[in-house]
């Protein structure tokens, strides 16, 4: 005779307690087992949701951006802590360590090399997940803050190359960190004070490298160990990530939904595996670069900025120091950080560029700005000379101010311009003086990093071996 329904359940409940009172250890490990899952579960899940729509899998939503960007910080985390038992943080000292490093320690150049290349991708990668943001309209309600909180990372990750980059004390370094340090000389009422703490004296010297290294490895990486799992936690709390959509679907409407584990966490341990591999195999083809040691009293022709800051220093070329290194960098970063609060028509959450109009405005604004800063550069390279041209106003106001009203005239009637001619909503007209000025300042650090030779002049990429 068969068991009933009710039976089964109350016969396997008999037999399990049989088999765990025969053999204890078996109860116990899989108690332990359960306990290890739930902790497993509660500390993913605490910054992933249990479920998510399916459609916000595919990869060419985010392309695994954001995860790459924590992949390579952990890289420099553990490569940063390898470093440490092996550099000095002394002028003496510092160049010798590195060399040492890479020619007396097991793997001590692979790590170097890896901590290198983690750190400059890493650059790359959050910026192009901070486009990936914009570009999707990813910052709207209720996003808004934790766009905030990214761009104060992306600010703390290019402190922290910057400050990493004076470390190997080699000539490339010493005179690029000349180079940026003494930008800070133009910021008016504080800008001596300010370049002097950061310096430790009026010169880079053992207080400077001494700051530096403080700064690198202890102030900006507790930094981020703060910053970034309350960015993921904010990214959890606002939903997940921005549902992919057409422009005519409404944003409320939610697709199929699936687990977090596997479907999520599967798809990013395979980018944070491919990730690592290609690391590794950059850092054994090419290692990180190490030129001579540092001479104070010999500056390299060129001197250059690393080449993340290759636009400023290009745009240094063209305009008064105070208006390159303060106005506009803090006149830009003020308008992103006031860009998810200003008044948008629609919310675009999900949407690449907005709409199909917006696309299409992108691309002029594209360009647009390419075409105009590249004649603008040779312009101002051969044809004008503000300061010679009046030289009875002060070179603030003619190679500062009015240059400075001119490029912000042109793009205030670009953005009325455009938005006439296409009709377009706030959110498009918007995004395409993003694009104008995203461009731009691509042109800048490319014309900086390739088309700049001995003394600063205009040269072709392959002369004179010119290289970022």
């Amino acid at each position: 005779m068969m068991p009933s329904q009710h039976e089964i359940p109350e016969r396997l409940n008999l037999l399990q307690r049989i088999w765990y009172s025969i053999f204890p250890d078996a109860h116990k490990a899989q108690k332990e087992r359960r306990d290890y899952l739930r902790l497993l579960n509660t500390l993913v899940l605490h910054f992933r949701p249990k479920v998510v729509q399916e459609r916000t899998l595919r990869f060419n939503l985010t392309w695994g951006l954001g995860g790459m960007a924590l992949v390579l910080v952990c890289l420099l985390f553990a490569t940063g802590m390898m470093l440490k038992f092996a550099y000095q943080p002394v002028p003496d000292r510092a160049y010798e360590s590195v060399v040492q490093l890479q020619d007396d320690v097991l793997f001590g150049q692979l790590v170097r090399n890896i901590h290198h290349w983690s750190a400059n991708i890493l650059l790359i990668v959050v910026f192009l997940h901070f486009l990936r943001v914009f570009f999707t309209g990813a910052f709207h309600s209720p996003r808004q803050f934790n766009w905030i909180i990214g761009l104060t990372m992306f600010l703390a990750i290019l402190g922290s190359n910057f400050t990493g980059y004076l470390l190997p004390w080699d000539q490339l370094a010493f005179w690029a960190v000349t180079i940026c340090t003494g930008m800070m000389e133009y910021i008016p009422g504080v800008g001596e004070g300010l370049q002097q703490l950061i310096l430790g004296g009026r010169d880079i010297g053992p207080s400077t490298l001494s700051n530096f290294f403080a700064i690198h490895t202890a102030v900006i990486p507790a930094c981020l160990i703060v910053l970034m799992p309350f960015h993921f936690w904010r990214v959890r709390k606002a939903g997940g990530l921005v549902v992919p959509r057409p422009p005519a679907e409404n944003p409320s409407t939610k697709g199929e939904m699936v687990a977090t584990i596997p479907n999520l966490i599967l798809r990013e341990l395979a980018v944070a595996a491919v990730l690592i591999a290609l690391i590794m195999l950059v850092s054994i083809v090419f290692d990180a670069s190490l030129g001579v040691k540092a001479n104070p009293g010999l500056s390299p022709n060129p001197t250059k900025a690393p080449w993340y800051f290759a636009g400023m220093q290009e745009l240094l070329l063209h305009i008064h120091p105070l208006f390159a290194v303060v106005v506009i960098p803090l006149t830009i970063v003020g308008a992103l950080i006031f860009l998810p609060y200003f008044r948008y028509e629609a919310n675009t959450g999900g949407v690449w560029f907005v709409s199909y109009r917006g696309r299409q405005m992108a691309v002029v604004a594209a360009v647009t700005a390419t075409v105009a800063t590249s004649l603008g550069i040779i312009v101002d390279e051969f044809l004008i000379d503000f300061v010679a041209w009046i030289p009875a106003i002060p070179p603030v106001v003619s190679n500062g101010l009015l240059p400075a009203a001119i490029a912000l005239a042109a793009v205030v009637g670009f953005y009325v311009l455009i938005k006439r001619i296409y009709n377009a909503t706030n959110n498009e007209a918007i995004q395409a003086a993003f694009v104008l000025l995203l461009c731009s300042f691509l042109v800048l650090t490319i014309i900086g990093i390739w088309f700049r030779g001995k003394g600063m002049a205009l040269v072709l990429p392959w002369q004179f071996g010119i290289s970022g």
